[in-house]
Formats: structure tokens, sequence, C-alpha cells
């Protein structure tokens, strides 16, 4: 009897001691409720221990959560009408305060919902679509002389503020709303931008009409440079034409002088054998094949026949 009493005694107080003794894993923090009050917290790993039975424990991530927003549809400044899709990351930094406020996590994801959802909206609407989309390095270039008009307002582009300052300006609207749940918030990015149906058939429009103008600058330039390099082409084969000709003609020239002059040379040594000479050529060109000369006979043609006989 007494053995079956320490073994009951002893096995209470092993679960006394199990249910007293807790560990919080690396990377989570807890609080301590007695009767589903908040009592105190941990926020460090490691082996802890409780009041067995009356308390329990809850553990919360210590690590960095995200959060991700539905895309929501909303208008800029210059009445653009966007898809806007936007994330962000947040953590935990009071868990009693976390757990009074919002409990879970699927109450904390609702509470930045409507913070979060609210900021984006207000500086969406408050902004340009170009500031939106826009670094704070962007330069125009200078065909790109851009202003913007609101309201009958014009804005020159380098008044814009970028998307970076956007951001920052969102972040810390937000941010401020956060701490009162136990919640900070380390940041808020925007995903995706795009167009509604509507207005992106519009836009891919217009992107295809200024690339046209812009091919259709590029042929003109392309045409005028064609013509110009045609134009130097033609001139420049004319002038070596031109070229040619004078000297074939001087070539020529020079020639014909040279024949003139071995000619003149060649008749002054011997001005009967010479003159005997171009006759036989002259017979050779006037007799052709099948052909008849009739001359007379007191023709100087025919002087040489007649001393042949």
């Amino acid at each position: 009897m007494k053995k079956t009493i320490l073994i009951v005694v002893a096995a209470i107080a092993l679960l006394v001691l199990v249910n007293a003794v807790y560990v919080v894993p690396e990377g989570q923090q807890a609080i301590i409720t007695q009767f589903g009050a908040p009592v105190g917290e941990v926020k460090y790993a490691g082996l802890h221990f409780k009041t067995p039975v009356i308390q329990d424990v809850r553990r919360f991530e210590r690590r960095i959560l995200k959060w991700d927003g539905d895309p929501n549809q909303i208008p800029t400044k210059d009445k653009r009408f966007i898809w806007i899709d936007t994330t962000a990351r947040w953590r935990i930094v009071d868990p009693l305060l976390y757990f009074k406020t919002v409990a879970t996590n699927i109450g904390a994801q609702s509470r930045l919902d409507d913070i979060i959802d609210s900021v984006v909206r207000d500086a969406v609407s408050g902004q340009l679509l170009a500031e939106l989309v826009r670094g704070k390095d962007y330069a125009a270039t200078d065909v790109e002389e851009e202003t913007f008009e609101v309201e009958g307002e014009e804005i020159a582009a380098e008044e814009l503020v970028g998307r970076e300052q956007v951001l920052e300006d969102l972040l810390q609207e937000a941010r401020s709303s956060t701490p009162e749940y136990g919640i900070e918030l380390i940041d808020v990015h925007i995903k995706r931008i795009n167009y509604v149906e509507q207005v992106r058939k519009r836009v891919y429009e217009r992107m295809i009409n200024e690339r046209n103008q812009v091919a259709a600058e590029y042929r003109s330039e392309g045409e005028g440079e064609k013509a110009e390099i045609l134009g130097q082409m033609d001139r420049e084969l004319k002038e070596i034409k031109s070229d040619a000709e004078r000297q074939s003609l001087e070539i020529r020239g020079e020639a014909d002088a040279r024949a003139s002059a071995i000619y003149a040379q060649a008749y002054n040594q011997d001005p009967e054998f010479f003159s005997f000479q171009r006759t036989l050529e002259s017979y050779g060109e006037a007799i052709q094949d099948n052909g008849k000369l009739v001359i007379s006979t007191d023709s100087d043609f025919y002087k040489y026949f007649k001393q042949a006989r």
C-alpha cells in the first residue's frame, strides 16, 4: 500500500515538475498567463519555470514576419487608375501588449490590413503616377522636356519627388499607428504597379504611336543620309570617270604624237619606200574579199602597178 502511495506521489510530483518547466525556442518569445490573464513575459530562448497548473505559456515569433496586402485599384493625383500591390515586414516587440490588443497573428494581419491599406490609398491618391514609378536618380533626357498638369496647374519634372521618398513617407505614417499593438513596422514596399485594363489599352496605344513616331523620324533621317551618301557617291563617280577620260585622252594624244613622229621619221629616211608601203596598205584596205576595184590607168593609185610591168 505504501509503495502504491509513493508511486502516485512520485507521478504527481513528476507531472507538476514537467508542468512547471517550459522551453522557449530560439527565434521565439513568450508570455505567461494565469487563468487567461497575462502576468509576465519572456523574451529570450532557453529553459524557464512557471507555476504549474495555474499558469500557461503563449509563444510568439521574434523573427521578422511578412505582410502581403490584396491588390487595390486606386486613382493617382493625375487621375490615372492603377492596381497597386504592396508588401511589408514587421515583428512583435512587445508580446504582452500584442497579446492584449490582437492576441494572434491573424488579428495582427487584420490590423495591418487596415493601417497599411489606408496609408497606401492616401499616399497614392496624393501623388502623380510618375512619382510612384520613378526613382530619385531619374533624369529626363534633353528630348524629354516633361511637364505635368494637375487641375490646370503645370508641374515641372524636377519638382516631382521620387518613389523612395513616397515609400519613406508612407512608412513613417503607417509606423506611427503600430506601436499601440506591440508591433514594429520595419518597411513597406510596392511589389507591382499596373494600369487597370481600360487605361492599360490606351497607354499601350500611346506607346505604340510614340514608337511609330520615333521610327518614322529614324526612317526619315535614314533616307536623308541615304540620299546624301548616294549624291556623294555619284559626285565621286563622275569625278573618277572624268579623271579617267582626261587621262585616256592625254595617253591617246601622247601615243598619236609619238606615232606621228615615228611616221615622219620613217618617211624622211626613205620617202619612196614609205609611199610604196602606204600604197600597199591602201590596196589591202580597198580590195575586199569578192570585191572589184575599178580605177583609171592615169590614177596615182595605179602608179605602182604600171611600174611593176
